[in-house]
C-alpha cells in the first residue's frame, strides 16, 4: 500500500475483499446501485454516494467504521471517512 498520512488507513494490514459484487442492502429492497465499496472493519459491501441509497455512507454514520475500499474491478484505492483521504494500493 502507498504511504498514508491517515492513521485509520495506515492501520489496515490486510484488505477485506468483497464476497459478492452486489450491494447487500440494495438487494434486500430491490434498489439499484452505481459503484460498490467494501468496509475494511466488518467486510460488508454496499453502494457508494453516487447510488440512490448511499448505503456505505449510512453504514459509516451508523457504525463509525472509517475505511472502505473500492469494490470495482480495476480500482485499487482506500478511503477514510473521518480524514476524507484517498490512498492507492497495489
Amino acid at each position: 500500500m502507498s504511504e498514508a498520512s491517515c492513521s485509520h488507513i495506515s492501520a489496515i494490514k490486510e484488505l477485506k475483499q468483497p464476497k459478492e459484487y452486489v450491494c447487500e442492502e440494495c438487494i434486500k429492497i430491490g434498489s439499484d446501485w452505481m459503484h460498490l465499496r467494501t468496509c475494511q472493519q466488518c467486510g460488508v459491501t454496499l453502494c457508494c454516494d453516487q447510488s440512490p441509497k448511499k448505503h456505505m455512507t449510512a453504514h459509516y454514520h451508523h457504525t463509525k467504521h472509517p475505511v472502505v475500499i473500492s469494490a470495482e474491478q480495476g480500482e485499487q484505492w482506500l478511503y477514510c471517512y473521518i480524514d476524507d483521504e484517498f490512498t492507492d494500493y497495489e
